[in-house]
């Protein structure tokens, strides 16, 4: 099936100033060769691999354009096979005549994830360095693409094939036992075994509880800004985007509908969704955007509630009686409490809502004051210490799911182990564990989960 030579546009569709070409497979050199003419006369199908060149992409005596060759031999190349990347002006009419060229000369347009998909089969990447690819190209702040840069690079990869192989080994001694069973031997030391399982068990168990960090660094945090009309959700958005993005005016009700917006803090994606107002109203308009509120809260893994201090100075108690019941509707959702306009207040004033509220933070998104505070807590909420160590990350649901099915077959390996099970029903269990191990990095997989995984691929990786 992947014999033959692809070719697609590697950059971004549409103009630019440049734009990439790339062909893969045992003809890319030739065919790119035989169209391909050098401004120094060089036959481009002798040329040393890692190598550029000037010339022009000609067809018969039309030359289309003028082009920069880079050429990449087997197996050093990112599919591991023989692999061109042309390098032309941006035009869409220059990048359409070069691709229909070489469909013509005998290439296959490729499909998604096809040139990555060639590098995974050629023993380049493996399965999950293969999905880092994606993730790395859909980074958009800064602890997304670091974890996608330390799975790419094998991080993930060798600790799972470590683990793998260790298992792997006295699985082996085990079947051997099997074939001696008469002879009641023990070749794999139950003492070692037992203590590599539980070994085992904790590297499972950290990487398992890091998926709960991961899939909110990757997706971004979606963060409810909730209150009542005019308390200033709309205004404390825009202080946190640094723009004018939701509509401020003294009319309650201004937010009729959920507004949203995302913003990286120290490196982590937020998605802020300023709520329209919580109150009684008989506005029908109104009273759609009140319940949508109620919905984004749902939908929110934190919630912000902010408060007028100025206004609700003389009824604390109340507005503590509503965070009660925020809290208790969602008791597992992070709630971070804010006093706006406090710019207003008195000292005394500041330092009954302290009394009264408990950690509530005191903000003005007028001035901004505050605001980093406030970011400085939402950052607090996520456990980013696994970053900063370097530590190995789980964000793709598919190796979630494949480690907690591994771990649950170490807990019957473990189980067997103390109440002294049989070889060959322990041997059933340590396979079980195995091939969940293989099936992240692909060692064991088919072609249902390849389709799935290449298809959310753009077409020229």
């Amino acid at each position: 099936m992947h014999n033959d030579t692809i070719v697609a546009l590697a950059t971004p569709s549409g103009s630019g100033a440049i734009a990439v070409i790339r062909l893969s497979g045992n003809d890319a050199i030739a065919l790119a060769s035989n169209s391909f003419k050098s401004v120094s006369n060089k036959n481009l199908s002798v040329q040393p691999t890692h190598t550029i060149h000037l010339g022009h992409i000609i067809d018969g005596e039309k030359t289309l354009d003028e082009v920069l060759v880079s050429v990449f031999k087997n197996p050093n190349s990112y599919t591991g096979e023989d692999v061109i990347e042309i390098s032309c002006h941006g035009s869409n009419y220059i990048q359409q005549e070069i691709i229909q060229l070489f469909l013509r000369k005998g290439c296959r347009m490729a499909t998604a994830g096809e040139f990555t998909l060639r590098a995974f089969l050629n023993g380049k990447l493996d399965l999950s360095q293969a999905e880092a690819v994606a993730d790395l190209i859909s980074s958009d702040n800064e602890a997304s693409h670091q974890i996608a840069m330390q799975q790419m690079r094998g991080g993930f990869s060798s600790e799972i094939a470590k683990l793998r192989e260790e298992l792997l080994n006295f699985a082996s001694l085990i079947e051997l036992e099997l074939d001696f069973a008469e002879e009641d031997v023990e070749f794999a030391d139950r003492t070692q075994f037992k203590q590599l399982i539980e070994r085992i068990t904790f590297v499972l168990k950290r990487l398992i509880d890091s998926f709960a960090v991961g899939n909110v660094i990757k997706n971004g945090i979606p963060v409810a800004i909730v209150g009542e009309p005019n308390v200033g959700k709309s205004t404390l958005l825009n202080a946190l985007l640094n723009e004018d993005r939701a509509i401020v005016s003294e009319i309650a009700g201004t937010t009729r509908d959920t507004i949203e917006d995302e913003i990286s803090i120290g490196g982590i994606g937020f998605r802020f969704i300023d709520t329209a107002g919580i109150r009684e109203t008989k506005d029908v308009v109104e009273s759609i955007g009140i319940k949508k509120t109620f919905e984004k809260i749902e939908q929110s893994q934190v919630t912000i509630y902010l408060f007028d201090a100025q206004k609700n100075i003389e009824t604390l108690e109340a507005v503590r009686i509503e965070i009660e019941k925020i809290r208790n509707k969602y008791p597992q959702k992070p709630l971070l409490v804010i006093a706006n306009k406090i710019d207003t207040l008195s000292d005394l004033q500041l330092a009954e809502i302290n009394k009264n509220i408990a950690d509530v933070l005191l903000l003005s998104a007028k001035t901004g004051f505050g605001v980093e505070q406030l970011t400085n807590s939402l950052l607090n909420l996520i456990n980013t210490g696994a970053l900063r160590n370097n530590e190995t990350i789980v964000t793709n649901s598919r190796h979630y799911d494949a480690l907690l099915k591994a771990f649950e077959e170490i807990q019957k390996v473990q189980h067997g182990l103390e109440t002294g099970l049989s070889g060959d029903l322990l041997a059933i269990d340590i396979r079980q564990a195995l091939y969940h191990f293989g099936e992240i990095t692909g060692e064991i997989t088919n072609d249902d989960l390849l389709g799935n995984i290449f298809a959310n691929f753009c077409i020229g990786k």
